[in-house]
């Protein structure tokens, strides 16, 4: 494992109590860093804090809510004096369906989560890192919000979100000292797996040149290097890790 500085500096990670969010944790905790994990499951968040050790805090919050995001950006402050970095991992991937039979809320309920949730959490913690001129925000997105993943609307149109507005955030901030990026995986064997069809895990393995999926802790790698004081001129960016498949 190469070593990544992020020693004095204090993590946020949303879904951060299982899946990439936890590796991601496991990274930047290896790597000097503390964090806070927020995640809706309080029973996923005590065992994750069990498992990581030290340096761990968590909140229970559902991104989804913009009052709950409010009141974890609070809670996590009367823990930490100061949020370097915002990890957004907490996602959600809907049904795999024809866009046509798409159930209209879980439609609404993947845009909650995997935009808006993502969107409420930089719109609560960029004032706070603007304040101390010093921040790192990345955000999980996916190749199928390049792409378009048949049978994954929903999903690929939440993604592609994701990419424009870090685009945007990064552009608004590129004259302090904020910045902002994104990483697009291919499929990462991980439990948001459960929520996918079998069909559609194998039709996402066809298309990765590399044969294989990629790991939690490959994805952890390239985000805590994002996170750390060596991305300095990098802002807006859209990072890919999708074995070969997404080459642009």
């Amino acid at each position: 494992m190469n070593q990544l500085d992020l020693k004095g500096r204090h993590a946020v990670i949303t879904g951060g109590a299982v899946g990439l969010g936890y590796a991601i944790a496991q990274r930047m905790l290896a790597s000097g860093g503390t964090v806070t994990l927020w995640d809706m499951n309080e029973q996923s968040l005590a065992t994750a804090k069990e498992q990581l050790g030290q340096g761990v805090t968590t909140v229970a919050v559902d991104v989804s809510r913009h009052t709950s995001v409010v009141d974890a950006v609070r809670d996590t402050l009367a823990l930490n004096p100061a949020i370097d970095i915002l990890v957004n991992s907490a996602g959600i991937t809907g049904p795999n369906v024809k866009l046509w039979d798409y159930p209209p809320e879980q439609w609404m309920q993947v845009q909650q989560v995997n935009l808006n949730g993502l969107f409420f959490c930089c719109r609560e913690l960029v004032p706070h890192m603007r304040t101390r001129n010093y921040g790192r925000i990345v955000n999980i997105a996916s190749v199928a919000g390049k792409d378009g993943n048949p049978n994954a609307s929903a999903y690929s149109a939440s993604k592609a979100g994701v990419m424009a507005l870090t685009k945007s955030l990064g552009k608004e901030l590129a004259d302090t000292g904020i910045r902002v990026n994104c990483v697009t995986p291919a499929a990462v064997k991980t439990p948001i797996f459960d929520q996918m069809s079998p069909e559609h895990i194998a039709f996402m393995l066809s298309k990765i040149p590399m044969g294989r999926f990629g790991t939690p802790e490959e994805v952890a790698a390239m985000v805590t290097w994002l996170c750390s004081e060596d991305c300095s001129f990098s802002t807006g960016a859209v990072f890919d890790l999708s074995g070969g498949r997404s080459t642009y």
